[in-house]
């Protein structure tokens, strides 16, 4: 019987349980708006780092087809799949007897990772005229922008001049 008392079991006390849960809820008020604040960071890297791969596919075509840069009318099907000289010409398959032996550049146009629900998401390339579109592109100069109404980073600078 004696053995039995020395072996009494021992529960947490209310205070104890009080102690552990407010130190739980302040590690969370810490970690929750680092995490978020990590969210917004990775999205505006993915447009830089987006922006640099159409910058690079634009000046890869440019030196490809003697100085030209993609038409703005046809750039998708001239960046993403292969093309003739002037790049007049397009198809997914590479034809040597025609002449359709330059590209692909990319494989798809990457999705705009930021903006309001009607840019966010989507891979539409255009002129800076076309509203719907997620990526700015101008044919006289190469240059690719995010179309400004996509916002601005967290730190205020507009997406369009990255």
């Amino acid at each position: 019987m004696a053995g039995n008392r020395n072996r009494a079991r021992r529960a947490f006390s209310l205070i104890e349980l009080v102690v552990v849960v407010v130190i739980i809820g302040i590690i969370a008020a810490i970690a929750i708006p680092k995490m978020s604040r990590g969210a917004a960071g990775a999205a505006e890297s993915a447009v830089s780092g987006d922006l640099t791969l159409l910058r690079q596919a634009v000046d890869m075509y440019q030196s490809e087809h003697g100085g030209a840069y993609p038409s703005t009318a046809n750039i998708v099907a001239q960046l993403t799949q292969f093309s003739n000289s002037d790049g007049s010409s397009t198809s997914s398959t590479k034809n040597t007897t025609t002449g359709i032996i330059y590209g692909p550049y990319l494989r798809a146009i990457p999705n705009l990772p930021v903006g309001p629900s009607n840019l966010k998401g989507t891979a539409a390339i255009g002129a800076s005229t076309d509203a719907t579109a997620a990526w700015f592109y101008d044919p006289t100069t190469g240059s690719v922008t995010v179309n400004p109404a996509a916002g601005n980073d967290s730190n205020g600078t507009a997406f369009s001049s990255y």
